[in-house]
Parts: structure tokens; sequence; C-alpha cells
């Protein structure tokens, strides 16, 4: 399966999730919801990912936690706020760069329109 696949399928199911329930809930509700939903469809999810990773010699082990790290390649970082404050977006992107992957969603559940919440983010 090639990424843009994949992440049409993520963005599939946190559409019909976003439309079941609506904004307003906590991101934890979100990501065990989404984190099912995608198992439900044969994908491999890990939850909560901690990523281990170096720089300049030294070895951060608690540095980096990713929301949802799907088939090993495409990282999800939810949010549930009004307003996505511009760091969201950095934040995303320096988590694909520190992992060395290419492509990742930031979605959130916040947003009073879906369209308003998905943003599609690649290395």
């Amino acid at each position: 399966m090639h990424d843009e696949e994949l992440t049409d399928i993520i963005v599939d199911e946190a559409f019909q999730l976003h439309k079941d329930l609506g904004p307003g809930l906590l991101e934890s509700v979100y990501n065990t919801l989404l984190a099912h939903r995608l198992r439900r469809r044969g994908l491999r999810v890990e939850q909560e990912k901690l990523v281990v990773f170096e720089y300049d010699g030294i070895v951060f082990e608690q540095g980096l936690r990713v929301d949802l790290l799907i088939e090993g390649r495409v990282v999800v970082e939810l949010k549930s706020v009004e307003t996505l404050p511009p760091v969201a977006f950095k934040q995303t992107l320096t988590y694909l760069r520190l992992m060395d992957l290419r492509v990742g969603l930031l979605i959130n559940f916040g947003a009073p329109l879906f369209k308003q919440g998905v943003k599609r983010i690649a290395n």
C-alpha cells in the first residue's frame, strides 16, 4: 500500500469519527477511537509511540512521543483545540524529520468542520 492510499484511509476514518462525535471531546478519546477504527481496517497502529533519537552524540530516550504511528511510516498527530497553534505543524514536521519518515497528518478534532482541521505534511 502506498503512502497516499494509507493517508486516505486514515483521513476517511478520522472524518467519520468527527462526523459521528463532533468536536469537543478530549484528545485521548479521539486517539483511542481512531486507533481502534484503523486496527479494524487491518492496519498496524502504535499509540503514544516513544521514539528514541540521537543528536550531537546524545541519545534521547524520552524526548519524542508521537500520538499514532501507522504501519511504521505515517505519523498522526492529534489535537482537540479550537484553533491550532502554529507550532503544531512544525512539531509534526520535526517528528517526521527525526524519524526519517516521508508523510504525516495533523488532525484537529476541535475544528468545527473536519476539512478545516486536517493537514497532510510531507518531509
